[in-house]
């Protein structure tokens, strides 16, 4: 037949293959293009002179995604393991609650790429949106508090009770080594603290909070629960009296929803209040992420750990916010940081703010009212049962006493409803806006044996007295009533002000962001999309195993992933921050050393390329640090390392490392590194900062590596949220598996469960959650499940080639600090632009790139005045072109400034960014040297119909922290009138 053409078996493949999705420059004539910069013949030449040889690993064969699955297979896959959840109507408390998170609030918030993949506002200038809402996460915080100052955001509740913990501990300078903690408060709030108080060199004490000697003089701070963790409600007036009669501080875990109808913590003298934001709108998602929080005085705000906040002006005058008091951070003071904690929950404070602002105060009320109602109703309907509840004073938790409680929850699992046991002969239940007054007919038959009541909810509610369980404990006086709480309850109007947010911020949405170190790489539709089923968001952390067995499966699967990735044996899933990953990995070593007699092990040798919070772990594990220098090259000084760690044998207990460094260098001799801390007694954590440089090319356990924490908002794709959420497992050798965290509720160990020894030890308990943020955790799965194990490899190679084509192409404009063996980088590479023009900085080009529509790469570390770029595998060849031209096209101003075309002190660096109301200006000719065009719209791409415009000229970092203002009842209940404020202040 004439013309026959062949179906050949490429031409069938599925049409939603995901690697080439991820990584832009698989076409061969840009891959060819950008290799001919490069100079290397082909990439995988590339990629051999620059991997050391010494450490290549083997090929991949990852189990349940060796074969990569297309996009419609991974959510059918997805799909399949949430169906193995069974979602129960949970009544467990316990600080998690179930909610509805507003629809406005969901699709253009939590599932809106212009929020959360944003990245940290380190620069304000395009940041302001996120700002206004985090601000008004602090200043719901404050009010409902009632205390004058609240960070951005924590981890969760528990870890913020033991960040509070170490605040009091700082207050007391160290000198008061007892920490009390009632025994009412949440069991995880209590083993995460005296986890924590370990490292410290705490002794927490637990026990009922009306016998504490609280005339005792070694005793820094006390924990209490507000409502307590069996629902009770008091008063602590008496205890937090005797406290400080003492000089010991309070410190309150509270629930959020109830300080909307209950007396706030100040008004019975609490110092420190921290909580969880989750019920204002964030699902349980088996975990996490949740904002938590910490507020509390004046007095202590430069204790404060997280991030805060603040009002400032600009260079106009004009009112602004940014990040307050970044000195305290852990890439700044290092060992001497308030805290190691470097990832917020941006993500789900905004979700919570903009809860509070579209309920309001009258809404949020409501619901509190509406959940104490059914509290109150299934109160009296158990009692006339014969389960009498254990306490009259209660908000949302009802405990009562049963004769056989596992058949109460028993009974529970068969009608479709969870409850928590407290004792065999008490069980609680806790009410949430999800529950119905339905669900007390079913509680009652629950508590009745399985069979209905004789009587309804109905029947009995209206002679229920609503005031009587909360009674002298109810708030007086209004809350939220700043106008921002008040204006935006329809939802065109919350829209409206989301999307006015949103617009005030650069995001991946509209360029790159290539950040050195923190690896801003493609977050996929098709990852996300599972986060936000029914079925994965909706079950509560302390969900029986049986109910949970999809989660289970998929943990069990992506385990398995990064320990072939790793080449480990065991993954911890339960630190939610690579900071906590940190942490949790010298945790495991110190139990190690424990274990075997060497408790004295206390030395951490610690590079100075290594990532910046490694020395602030470092000291919360309670070791000493000894730094190591690096060589002109960026290399550990391998003689001084060799012989710090000889001379500190017999107390050396681990290298803290980078890989590759911090400087974006494959370092020679990694593996003789490792295998001189492992002759000398000690153990090798390296950091997974820079995993984007490894996954398929080497791995930390190849290596030689011990454990490594990895930061799945990284390497595997978790967005940055506009500075969180984060994860952070860690992966160990089988040998520290048994050391890893579990939890007092649901224990977890390591994964899989056959790594964990005869004999698992494990140091404590880490998060609030047993496997931490679970629902992002589809994300890095699905990342891994659709790349496969040749699409990882590739997007390694791949960046690695984009890193080097920038480099090239910049390395004839700015110098280039740091190369390998090869004269290659690894993903990452850092250029100086201060040696030019003597007075311009680095920030000038941070804030001149603004113009051009890009976020600056890293700035002024690890190396000050450099930039640290890296671009990632996600970017397209044009993209970054389009980043190469803009630093050249920068570079040839500050040449002119150099020249004496510009002033040194008027030229469009030093004056950028430039918002729209500066071009405007009628007066703009007699105060610039150069045209509006140039300011505005110095590049083709940034024309007048594509511009990214920046809200602010430069934000005046030094006046927002010598004038404190970090809510909106301190600035003037709007940010027009702060901006009076301010003006005052000036004047």
């Amino acid at each position: 037949m004439r013309g026959a053409r062949s179906v050949s078996v490429a031409s069938l493949k599925a049409s939603d293959v995901f690697e080439p999705r991820h990584n832009s420059n698989s076409a061969e004539e840009d891959m060819a293009a950008m290799l001919e910069v490069i100079g290397a013949p082909s990439l995988d030449a590339l990629v051999e002179a620059t991997v050391p040889t010494a450490i290549k690993r083997p090929a991949m064969e990852m189990p349940f995604s060796h074969r990569p699955m297309t996009e419609t297979q991974f959510l059918e896959h997805m799909a399949e393991l949430a169906d193995k959840n069974v979602v129960n109507k949970s009544f467990m408390g316990m600080g998690y609650y179930g909610t509805h998170t507003p629809t406005v609030i969901l699709r253009n918030i939590l599932e809106n790429p212009g929020w959360y993949t944003q990245y940290t506002p380190y620069q304000a200038e395009i940041s302001q949106g996120r700002l206004e809402s985090l601000l008004n996460f602090q200043s719901m915080v404050v009010d409902l508090t009632g205390m004058p100052m609240c960070n951005a955001s924590l981890l969760d509740e528990a870890t913020a009770c033991a960040e509070a913990m170490t605040m009091c501990s700082a207050i007391a300078r160290g000198k008061k080594p007892k920490f009390y903690i009632s025994d009412l408060c949440h069991p995880q709030n209590i083993e995460v603290c005296k986890s924590r108080a370990d490292g410290l060199g705490l002794e927490v004490i637990v026990g009922d909070h009306r016998q504490f000697d609280l005339s005792a003089k070694d005793v820094c701070g006390v924990l209490l629960q507000y409502p307590a963790t069996d629902g009770s409600l008091e008063s602590y007036k008496a205890v937090s009296d005797a406290a400080h009669a003492n000089n010991i501080k309070v410190c309150a875990a509270v629930d959020l929803l109830s300080l909307t109808v209950l007396q706030p913590p100040s008004t019975w003298g609490a110092d420190m209040v921290v909580g969880s934001s989750q019920r204002f709108g964030v699902p349980m998602g088996y975990g996490g992420p949740h904002a938590a929080f910490l507020a509390t005085s004046d007095e202590y705000k430069r204790l404060m750990p997280g991030r805060i906040i603040g009002v400032s002006k600009d260079a106009n005058g004009d009112v602004c916010l940014r990040m307050a008091m970044q000195t305290r951070e852990q890439h700044i003071r290092r060992d001497k940081a308030t805290s190691n904690i470097c990832t917020a929950q941006a993500l789900l404070a905004n979700v919570a703010a903009m809860y509070a602002v579209y309920h309001g105060p009258d809404g949020l009320k409501r619901i509190a009212n509406r959940v104490h109602g059914l509290a109150a109703v299934f109160a009296a309907g158990a009692e006339k049962l014969g389960a009498k509840p254990t306490t009259a004073a209660f908000f949302d938790t009802v405990s009562v006493q049963v004769a056989n409680a596992d058949a109460v929850l028993a009974t529970g699992h068969a009608h479709g409803v969870n409850l928590r046991k407290i004792s065999d002969t008490v069980v609680s239940v806790a009410f949430d806006e999800t529950h119905t007054i339905s669900d007390l007919d079913t509680l009652f038959a629950v508590l009745n044996g399985g069979t209905a009541a004789g009587f309804t909810a109905e029947s009995i509610a209206e002679a229920v007295d609503g005031d009587a369980s909360i009674g002298a404990h109810a708030r007086q006086g209004k809350i939220l009533d700043m106008p921002v709480f008040n204006r935006y309850h329809t939802e065109h109007e919350m829209v409206r002000y989301v999307k006015a947010l949103e617009n005030k911020d650069l995001s991946m949405v509209h360029s790159m962001i290539a950040l050195g170190s923190c690896t801003m790489k493609l977050n996929a539709t098709s990852e996300m999309i599972p986060i936000t089923w029914p079925k994965l968001a909706n079950l509560h952390p302390y969900a029986p195993l049986d109910q949970a067995a999809g989660y289970q499966e998929m943990l069990l699967n992506l385990a398995k992933q990064l320990c072939d990735i790793t080449g480990f044996d065991a993954m911890s899933m339960q630190p939610n921050s690579g900071a906590s990953g940190e942490y949790a990995g010298l945790m495991t070593i110190r139990a190690y050393h424990q274990s075997r007699g060497d408790g004295h092990r206390n030395i951490c040798l610690i590079p100075t390329s290594a990532h910046g919070t490694n020395p602030a772990t470092a000291s919360m594990v309670g070791y000493k640090i000894v730094p190591i220098p690096t060589d002109k090259k960026g290399n550990v000084n391998y003689e001084v390392l060799k012989a710090e760690a000889e001379k500190h044998k017999d107390n050396l207990a681990a290298l803290m490392i980078t890989y590759p460094s911090t400087f974006g260098v494959y370092e020679e001799g990694i593996d003789q590194i490792c295998q001189t801390i492992h002759d000398n007694g000690g153990q090798v954590y390296m950091d997974g900062a820079n995993m984007n440089a490894q996954v398929g090319l080497t791995s930390p356990g190849h290596i030689g590596a011990d454990v490594c924490h990895l930061n799945l908002h990284k390497t595997f794709c978790i967005p940055h949220g506009g500075g969180g959420p984060g994860m952070g497992p860690i992966g160990v050798k089988a040998h520290l598996a048994p050391f890893l965290p579990t939890h007092p509720v649901v224990p977890t160990g390591a994964l899989p469960a056959e790594a964990r020894g005869p004999s698992p030890a494990p140091f404590g308990t880490m998060a609030a959650a047993p496997y931490g943020s679970s629902m992002i955790l589809p994300i890095s799965y699905g990342y891994i499940c659709m790349m496969g194990s040749q699409g990882l490899t590739n997007a390694s190679k791949q960046a690695i080639m984009n890193a080097n084509y920038l480099m090239r192409r910049l390395e004839n404009h700015f110098k280039v600090q740091f190369t390998g063996r090869s004269g290659t980088c690894a993903h990452e590479f850092i250029i100086d632009v201060e040696h030019i023009v003597e007075g311009i900085k680095a920030e000038d080009v941070a804030k001149r790139l603004i113009d051009y529509g890009f976020h600056a790469p890293t700035m002024s570390w690890p190396v000050p005045g450099t930039l640290m770029i890296e671009p990632t595998e996600s970017e397209s060849k044009e993209e970054l072109d389009r980043f190469a031209d803009t630093m050249i096209a920068i570079r040839a101003e500050m040449q002119a400034i150099k020249d004496g075309v510009y002033p040194l002190d008027n030229n469009p660096l030093v004056n950028a960014p430039h918002p729209a109301k500066m071009v405007v200006d009628a007066d703009w000719d007699s105060k610039y040297p150069y045209s509006r065009e140039t300011a505005a719209f110095p590049a083709p791409w940034v024309s007048h119909g594509s511009k990214f415009w920046p809200t602010h000229r430069r934000v005046d970092n030094v006046f927002g922290d010598r004038h404190l203002l970090t809510n909106l009842q301190t600035a003037g209940s709007t940010l027009e009138t702060a901006a009076e404020k301010i003006a005052a202040i000036g004047n």
